[in-house]
């Protein structure tokens, strides 16, 4: 009788995130905003992004071919909360409507990278970023977002990019 052996285990090959420094414009955006505790973004987006379409589909021409868009406006204390607005791209200014409010990325110089891959790996590309504002001695700005790309039936090809404004 042969021994039984466990079928290898394959490792995840880490692929290095690149991060680039580029310009960025201001981009339009319909939001909810949320206090998140560190670590409970991904609990709260769902809801508020749900405020957000609702309110989007009542208006015609508001929205082509946006993205999400999730803008942290990073806390000045470690660990305090995080205020996130939870939004979607639009194609001009509108009124507030309940929690539905008009917002703006800001525009400079950034550093920026691609998350390519699942939702829960792309801490991977947040890290890179910070590990790259400080190698190139430079600041954050306090303000970050994230651009998601269309969903991919294969979660692997989903593309996210990141963007740190810089002081």
């Amino acid at each position: 009788m042969a021994a039984f052996r466990a079928p290898a285990v394959y490792r995840r090959i880490h692929v290095p995130v690149s991060v680039g420094l580029r310009t960025v414009h201001p981009r339009k955006l319909a939001a909810v905003r949320r206090e998140v505790a560190p670590g409970a973004v991904g609990s709260a987006w769902g809801p508020a992004l749900s405020k957000v379409w609702e309110f989007i589909r009542s208006q015609p021409g508001l929205r082509t071919d946006g993205h999400n868009i999730f803008l942290y406006h990073h806390p000045s204390q470690p660990g305090a909360p995080l205020l996130c607005d939870f939004g979607v791209e639009v194609t001009r200014a509108f009124e507030t409507a309940g929690e539905v409010y008009p917002v703006e990325t800001q525009g400079g110089e950034a550093a920026v990278a691609v998350h390519r891959g699942p939702y829960d790996r792309m801490n991977e590309a947040h890290q890179a970023i910070r590990e790259w504002i400080a190698a190139n001695r430079r600041e954050s700005a306090g303000h970050s977002w994230e651009i998601y790309g269309d969903p991919a039936p294969n979660p692997a090809d989903t593309e996210t990019t990141i963007i740190y404004l810089l002081k």
